[in-house]
């Protein structure tokens, strides 16, 4: 597992960047004075305890979250195991009494190495606690594919889900990073991560006041 996490991280320094986007980014909302996100709980095998952060934009229009450990590997001595990696972060994001907020999109970035036959998914649902509605976004990459990669969401006005105004719920990030060998050389490693200098998901806000 550090030998794929060592190759990863080498791999990600010397090369350049690729994007891959759905939809061009929009003009961000704008925002409400004295806005704050905190981090309530973690959980997942792609961001143990300790190997992610969450920082809010000085116009609080956004957010970013790091991870420094979310790998999935396939491929090679890989343990099944391996192929799939979770994280979900749960947040509490402290804004005004008469604003409320919601996700009207999102900028994935990483860094893949994969075999000729393999491919990788990346895949990020957002919903808030308690509500019913949420929001999945999935995109693929194939092999063979060595460079970093950019997966940009927008979704309309009309598909963002607000936090409903005055209750208390927190919001929801569970993203999934999957590898399958497929038709690869067994005895190559393919992986797939948000754990190098170039990895991050930025979360964009869509702000409303409550009536």
């Amino acid at each position: 597992m550090m030998n794929a996490k060592r190759t990863a991280i080498a791999l990600a320094g010397a090369l350049g960047v690729a994007a891959l986007t759905t939809l061009p980014a929009s003009a961000a909302p704008p925002a409400p004075d004295d806005v704050s996100v905190e981090v309530a709980t973690v959980n997942g095998s792609g961001c143990p305890q300790g190997t992610s952060s969450v920082v809010i934009s000085e116009d609080r229009t956004a957010f970013t979250v790091n991870y420094s450990e979310y790998l999935a590997y396939a491929g090679g001595d890989a343990s099944p195991v391996n192929s799939r990696k979770n994280c979900q972060i749960n947040l509490r994001v402290n804004a005004p009494a008469n604003w409320t907020y919601g996700i009207i999109g999102a900028d994935h970035r990483g860094f893949a190495g994969l075999e000729e036959g393999a491919s990788g998914l990346v895949r990020t649902n957002y919903y808030f606690q308690g509500h019913p509605t949420n929001q999945v976004s999935s995109h693929q990459l194939k092999g063979r594919y060595v460079d970093d990669w950019t997966f940009r969401d927008r979704f309309s006005p009309s598909e963002v889900v607000y936090k409903p105004c005055g209750e208390s719920r927190n919001l929801n990030l569970n993203t999934e990073l999957r590898v399958n060998a497929g038709s690869s050389d067994s005895n190559k490693m393919s992986f797939l991560s948000m754990d190098s200098t170039h990895s991050s998901a930025r979360y964009l806000f869509a702000w409303k006041r409550c009536s």
